[in-house]
């Protein structure tokens, strides 16, 4: 057998169809022999501590690499992009809250409370984003802090903007060695979802999803409404034009590899690859994916508003339509500060909780129901979350590509009015 052929053919296969055999083979384990289920769990672990160990590392290069190569007459759209960002993320948070209204969830509120912290206001997660911007850059990467590392990555690219000529070359080749070490970790991505759902599956099997199919359902019924209308929605307004082959896209070829990863960052290869693939901006989408892993947080948003309604509705508590719109709003704001990895969200329910006056106690309970749930609701939600920094990127190109073509035919037609 010619194993360098083998090897050749299986890293250049398709990424989607092998993690798909990496599912089925880590449930067969798991039901087939559920003690090497759980020992399969070590390629799980080594798969995704791979992925956040230089997730960090990339995009602190490759946002300063790109700001310091960057021209100064080149347009990023980046004003556009972020507006995209922060209107999808506020649009499933209000789909969030209208989808608890009609299908109403219930929990059972008798997890013990945890010992974590979590925000207990909006003052608090502004301060505590504060305080991740003036962190220590070495601190921020070690800690995959990615508010502080996208801070001192911009800060540190801009003023190297006048850099020589063979500095820009230099950062360039580092950010191109780390992103081709992270292709070469993606490719591992069977065998570490083999050993992510082995491990599941066997400590917990099915039956702790049942319990919770319906808040399940709404959850994923909401991520799958915005991924499905409300985006394409967006994405039309914004280029006048049928979004639903760049949707699909986007979904296939960056929101299934980030359901299986359960990380925007680890995905940010993923994203990156697929924007130069479609043929954008190289300036615009180094920047605006690493972005977009940090800010841009539409599944966040409906987990949060979600999850901290079904407590509502649990113990009884009118909700007037000021309170459900504000409850849009801080989930809004939680989900742009949740971290961009698997379970990031969870803690800043709390958060909303705290609207309702419920204790800190009780609300830790709900946060343990969506650890629970959390091998369909985090996959779910960080695949709609990854999948958008995309297709909203791509959207804001597309659409300033179509002003520059209108304005050259404005201007080659007054130019022939004028002969």
């Amino acid at each position: 057998m010619d194993f360098k052929a083998l090897f050749t053919r299986i890293m250049n296969g398709n990424i989607v169809l092998q993690i798909l055999c990496g599912m089925a083979a880590g449930i067969f384990l798991a039901l087939a022999w559920p003690e090497a289920g759980k020992a399969a769990a070590i390629l799980g672990s080594l798969f995704v501590s791979s992925l956040k160990a230089v997730a960090p590392v990339l995009v602190f290069l490759l946002v300063c690499s790109s700001l310091a190569g960057k021209k100064q007459d080149s347009q990023t759209n980046m004003r556009a992009i972020v507006l995209l960002y922060l209107l999808g993320t506020f649009a499933a948070a209000v789909v969030g809250v209208l989808a608890s209204f009609l299908f109403p969830s219930k929990l059972l509120l008798v997890a013990a409370a945890g010992s974590t912290n979590p925000p207990g206001g909006i003052g608090e997660v502004l301060k505590s984003l504060v305080f991740q911007i003036f962190s220590n850059p070495v601190k921020a990467i070690a800690e995959g802090n990615y508010i502080g590392i996208l801070a001192w990555a911009v800060a540190l690219g801009i003023t190297l903007q006048r850099a020589g000529d063979t500095t820009k070359a230099l950062m360039n080749d580092v950010a191109e060695g780390t992103s081709k070490i992270v292709q070469i970790v993606i490719r591992f991505a069977p065998l570490g979802v083999l050993g992510l759902v082995a491990e599941s599956v066997a400590t917990t099997g099915f039956a702790s999803l049942l319990s919770y199919s319906h808040l399940l359902l709404v959850l994923v019924g909401a991520m799958l409404f915005v991924a499905l209308v409300v985006n394409p929605l967006i994405v039309f307004l914004t280029i006048r034009r049928n979004p639903y082959p760049l949707v699909f896209t986007c979904l296939r070829e960056s929101g299934i590899t980030a359901f299986f990863t359960r990380s925007s960052a680890a995905n940010i290869p993923v994203n990156m690859n697929l924007c130069r693939k479609l043929g954008l901006h190289e300036d615009t989408y180094s920047v605006s994916i690493p972005l977009g892993a940090t800010v841009n947080m539409a599944g966040a948003a409906i987990t949060i508003s979600v999850l901290s309604l079904a407590a509502v509705h649990t113990l009884g508590i009118p909700v007037d339509i000021p309170t459900a719109l504000l409850l849009s709003v801080v989930s809004t704001i939680g989900a742009c500060g949740a971290s961009g990895v698997a379970g990031g969200s969870l803690l800043l329910i709390p958060l909303a909780c705290s609207l309702f006056g419920m204790s800190n106690d009780l609300a830790m309970q709900v946060v343990a129901v969506g650890f629970i749930i959390g091998v369909v609701q985090d996959s779910a939600e960080t695949a709609l979350n990854s999948s958008t920094d995309v297709l909203f990127t791509a959207a804001a190109c597309i659409a300033a590509e179509q002003v520059d073509e209108s304005v050259d035919d404005d201007e080659g037609e007054f130019a022939r009015e004028s002969a």
